[in-house]
């Protein structure tokens, strides 16, 4: 991966995790360590996406990173790693 590709990536990363986090409210804690944990984990699911999905809408890349497929992992990788933090959690207080 191009240092251009891997800054296209963190972005998109840095955004996606930032829309969860102060925009929709889904986080553990309110802090900077998890938002930053969240960009780590964005970043982690772009990759995802993009080799998952391919290359959606060949215009819309940029430095060989599809942003859709990209955008659309880190949310989805995102969101679940959240939401099987909350259930365990759940799980642990409930018993």
């Amino acid at each position: 991966m191009a240092f251009d590709s891997f800054l296209v990536m963190l972005v998109i990363a840095v955004v996606v995790a930032a829309v969860m986090h102060y925009g929709l409210k889904l986080y553990i804690r309110n802090d900077l360590q998890s938002f930053i944990a969240k960009i780590a984990v964005a970043f982690l699911g772009a990759r995802v996406g993009e080799l998952i999905f391919g290359d959606w809408f060949a215009r819309a890349t940029y430095s060989d990173v599809a942003l859709i497929p990209a955008a659309l992992g880190a949310a989805a990788v995102l969101f679940v790693a959240v939401d099987i933090i909350k259930t365990l959690q759940a799980a642990r207080s409930s018993s």
